[in-house]
């Protein structure tokens, strides 16, 4: 099913210029024009961009993402060289939850010092 970039758009959820951004950018390759230059997407389009949001949105760096784009691109012949690139981005997301947690931890203690805090001087007054 053909799909305009608004289209396009609302069901990412991303701007027409975070699309043209990716276009402009080599993120986005053959993607379809009608006979009066509007690009045209395809649900593996769709698929596509939405993966892409998916890594950027997990942290994953613009270069790093040009490079899984060029990689998408040259077709089944990279099919290993993606899996390696996704590997390494699924354990850098791993440390970055991991980090998280830690932090989480330590913002969670704070609340509980503070709540205790808060009530000792409760029962003082």
């Amino acid at each position: 099913m053909p799909y305009t970039p608004g289209e396009v758009a609302g069901k990412i959820g991303v701007s027409i210029d975070t699309l043209r951004y990716y276009e402009r950018i080599g993120l986005l390759h053959g993607i379809e024009r009608t006979t009066g230059g509007q690009r045209v997407f395809s649900d593996d389009d769709l698929s596509r961009i939405g993966l892409l949001r998916c890594l950027r949105d997990s942290g994953m760096p613009i270069a790093r993402l040009r490079r899984f784009a060029e990689l998408l691109h040259d077709g089944p012949d990279a099919a290993e060289q993606r899996v390696q690139l996704l590997a390494e981005h699924d354990r850098e997301i791993d440390e970055k939850v991991a980090r998280l947690r830690r932090e989480q931890a330590r913002v969670r203690d704070k609340i509980a010092w503070y709540r205790a805090e808060t009530a000792r001087l409760k029962e003082a007054q």
